[in-house]
């Protein structure tokens, strides 16, 4: 969004150069750290709206920066690294990053989700937990719970309604298993990929127009899912 600080974090010029390239197009007024102290001082002291943030830092590991902002700064967080991992996705996710891409990245790509995740950072309060929501021949009350495809009720079970809550409260971000499983099954013991997958399926089954090719709800594979309220 124009006039919306946007912190870099990359210890390579010629990284921070593209990015800030790339944001241009967008009048954002672009801040620029070189090791993870230094992105910190600059995230509490400017508050940004988002944060590029790469996982190769000279100070310390990026995941370390991730979870330090995260504990006092709702700004999404995409993370940049020439890591490919599911492991690694899956604990960056855990300390609390929005977003992952893996370099080389694409210039229109990272244009893409930073605009995204900044439009969706506006939404304020987040639409999926209190507000009515409608997409394309959905509609969907969280709050009574209430949920229409094409003006025909379709009822969901009680697990179904935690994980769609769940899911729309943070929509345009992937949660990863462990995160979904405790916020709908809390403590308990269990295959958690298992029991996702098995609601997970029956909950696209209700509200996909296809859920052989989902585009609410989407699998980031070996990681977790995503709601896609921009499908």
């Amino acid at each position: 969004m124009p006039g919306d600080v946007v912190l870099v974090v990359d210890d390579e010029p010629q990284i921070r150069r593209v990015v800030r390239n790339v944001l241009a197009a967008d009048e954002v007024r672009v801040l620029e750290a070189s090791n993870g102290q230094q992105a910190i001082d600059l995230a509490a002291a400017e508050r940004p709206a988002l944060i590029v943030l790469d996982l190769g830092l000279p100070d310390m590991q990026g995941i370390e920066v991730c979870r330090e902002i995260r504990s006092w700064s709702s700004a999404p967080i995409i993370v940049l690294s020439a890591r490919h991992s599911d492991q690694e996705k899956v604990a960056l996710l855990d300390a609390g990053a929005d977003d992952y891409m893996t370099k080389p990245f694409s210039p229109g790509e990272l244009q893409a989700r930073v605009r995204a995740q900044l439009r969706r950072s506006h939404l304020a309060p987040a639409a999926g937990a209190t507000q009515v929501i409608t997409i394309g021949e959905l509609v969907i009350d969280p709050v009574k719970p209430s949920l229409k495809k094409s003006d025909v009720t379709v009822h969901l079970t009680k697990t179904e309604w935690e994980l769609l809550r769940t899911l729309l409260k943070h929509a345009g971000r992937t949660l990863t298993h462990q995160q979904l499983f405790r916020a709908v099954w809390g403590n308990s013991s269990g295959d958690m990929q298992q029991y996702l997958r098995v609601h997970i399926r029956s909950l696209r089954r209700k509200i996909e127009t296809d859920p052989v090719r989902p585009r609410l709800i989407v699998t980031e594979p070996g990681v977790g899912y995503r709601f896609e309220n921009e499908p």
